[in-house]
């Protein structure tokens, strides 16, 4: 068995999971989310073997690499990063209802890596420009930060969802966590993920300085790596010193995630540059 075939059954494993977690909420049962967190987990196991193999095979081939130099390894690393921080963030909090909004994105990651025609698969030489310790780093810090603002915004829609539950009505929304509760891990989420996209751009910065000798170009994804940036500090500004919560701090970080998708695909399918490469 290949990484690819591996990463494939993975994304399938990932939506059982994902279908388990919506059974889970809808029907208010609790065997099926015990069994999606399990499901979860194997895919979990199925998603790092798959990334092992990979950069074992890049070995084979001569080019000897980490599998993170293209769009592919990048959303298998993206969907495998969500889904490990949703597991911690379930056997921290005990409520598998956050699991119907989060593993769903680890799934479609997962997917469009797999099964789109517009991405490939194959194991190819890294660019000059590559050929750096440096694409580690910040790769893999990018994508943590990355991570943790797509579990943001998978509790910020259940935020908005939670508050629009009448007032001493019963529903499905009782199982969700309390408003705080949610508004809370929103927040930690999105520290957690500024920090790392912080490091991210930085080490990005150096690395451009190494392989094109300047820190900044104004490159499209720089940029636009920037205008999250701004985007989520903003939501930290807002939160820490003009006391926002609640709806304000959820439709920002919903935002915010939404530049990161750009950020993401966009700019590498709309706009060319020196990123062109992750395609």
């Amino acid at each position: 068995m290949n990484s690819s075939l591996t990463l494939s059954i993975t994304t399938f494993v990932y939506g059982f999971s994902a279908f388990l977690y919506i059974l889970a909420l809808v029907f208010r049962r609790r065997a099926p989310g015990v069994l999606a967190t399990w499901v979860a987990l194997l895919g979990l196991i199925g998603n790092t073997a798959g990334i092992a193999m990979r950069w074992a095979e890049s070995y084979r081939m001569g080019f000897g690499h980490a599998p993170l130099s293209n769009l592919y390894e990048s959303l298998v690393f993206f969907a495998w990063t969500i889904t490990l921080l949703y597991l911690f963030i379930e056997r921290r909090y005990g409520n598998r209802v956050i699991g119907a909004f989060t593993m769903p994105l680890a799934f479609l990651a997962m997917a469009y890596a797999s099964l789109s025609p517009n991405v490939s698969d194959r194991i190819q030489p890294l660019l000059p420009a590559l050929k750096s310790n440096w694409l580690i780093a910040h790769v893999i810090t990018c994508f943590i930060g990355y991570a943790a603002f797509a579990v943001a915004f998978g509790l910020s829609i259940m935020y908005l969802i939670r508050q629009r539950q009448p007032q001493g009505r019963e529903s499905l929304l009782d199982r969700f966590p309390k408003p705080a509760v949610i508004d809370d891990l929103t927040h930690q989420m999105i520290v957690f993920g500024f920090l790392f996209l912080s490091v991210g751009i930085i080490s990005g910065a150096v690395w451009a300085n190494s392989a094109w000798g300047r820190y900044w170009g104004w490159d499209p994804k720089e940029t636009w790596s920037l205008i999250t940036w701004f985007i989520y500090a903003a939501l930290l500004h807002a939160r820490h010193l003009k006391g926002w919560h609640g709806r304000r701090i959820a439709w920002l970080a919903v935002l915010g995630f939404m530049a990161v998708l750009f950020t993401y695909f966009g700019v590498s399918f709309l706009l060319s540059g020196l990123h062109s490469y992750l395609t």
